[in-house]
């Protein structure tokens, strides 16, 4: 009796691992076939408007914890991002940075300067923007 129960704790164990493994081996080769047609479907990427682009660099670029979000405006005007406000030097170059990478922006004028320096002067916003598109 006892040796039947040990062999069908065996065929129970046995059945439970090949239910895992061909588990976990249908799954290895579904998330290729998943990537594959990803990348053949054509997908609609919409532009976005100069609002949401502006609050996705927002998103990105006051990502640390410890950036200056107080000291920095963000504006986006025809996919231009306009960063204003005062930081140290080195936010100014991760935020210029960081707000280029960012899908949808077309380029980054980065106007931020150090506490005591004059702000650079900007083209006109209608200047820039027609500039910028031409």
């Amino acid at each position: 009796m006892k040796t039947a129960y040990i062999a069908i704790g065996a065929a129970a164990a046995g059945a439970i691992a090949a239910g895992y493994f061909s588990r976990n081996k249908a799954k290895s080769l579904v998330g290729p076939a998943k990537g594959v047609a990803h990348g053949v479907i054509p997908h609609r990427h919409e532009d976005m408007d100069d609002q949401t682009l502006a609050d996705r660099v927002r998103s990105e670029i006051f990502r640390a914890a410890d950036a200056p979000k107080g000291d920095v405006s963000v504006d986006v005007q025809a996919g231009v991002a306009y960063l204003r406000g005062t930081a140290d030097e080195a936010w100014i170059e991760r935020f210029g940075k960081e707000a280029r990478k960012v899908q949808g922006i077309n380029g980054v004028k980065n106007l931020l300067h150090t506490p005591g320096s004059p702000a650079p002067t900007a083209e006109p916003r209608g200047v820039a923007t027609e500039n910028f598109n031409s």
